[in-house]
């Protein structure tokens, strides 16, 4: 095998309970559970670095996976078809997060009114990021925030600025370059 297959404890592999929970049999998910919960688990736990919310989001894997489960090809492995699932429950979830916040404010605002805390290096960058940010024009702005920040894909960021995909693209692109630009001039400005 070109891929380390996971055998759960009853010794099968992976794909081949997930073709046993395809055609009904409701145990093979067991099976399913114990090899791949500690993977996407730490894949999770990697991006929210929140337990309990980890915890909701492999609740919410395993719900897609269940629901998912006829789209599986079996001439894949099972692993990545899974952490696929558990990436778009992630950013399904943190855009829900995000929604309940007002854009509208805009990032730099948010930058300017966060509470100050931790090393000078830190007050510095937040600082940098700041001016760099500022130095975009508002619809630029939103292009990096959603698209960088918050992992909103450019069809989406186009959907919420009004403008198609390739525009999405080229703002947001355009707009890392110029920020880019500014953190490093800042940098050496600053003489560090």
């Amino acid at each position: 095998m070109s891929v380390r297959e996971v055998r759960p404890s009853d010794g099968r592999p992976l794909t081949a309970l997930m073709i046993a929970y395809q055609g009904g049999d409701l145990s093979a998910f067991d099976g399913l559970y114990a090899g791949l919960a500690p993977v996407l688990r730490r894949y999770l736990l990697s991006r929210t670095r929140d337990a309990a919310w980890t915890d909701d989001l492999l609740q919410e894997t395993f719900l897609q996976i269940h629901r998912s489960r006829r789209t599986y090809n079996a001439a894949y492995p099972v692993e990545p078809w899974s952490i696929a699932i558990a990436r778009h429950v992630f950013l399904m979830s943190r855009r829900g997060r995000v929604r309940k916040h007002d854009f509208d404010a805009g990032p730099v605002e948010e930058l300017e009114h966060a509470s100050i805390r931790g090393h000078e290096t830190a007050i510095l960058a937040r600082d940098r990021v700041s001016r760099g940010l500022a130095e975009l024009t508002p619809g630029t702005r939103r292009a990096v925030w959603l698209h960088h920040v918050w992992g909103w894909s450019f069809e989406e960021v186009g959907a919420k600025l009004g403008i198609r995909e390739a525009a999405a693209k080229l703002r947001a692109s355009r707009g890392m370059a110029v920020l880019r630009r500014a953190l490093t001039e800042k940098r050496r400005d600053d003489g560090d």
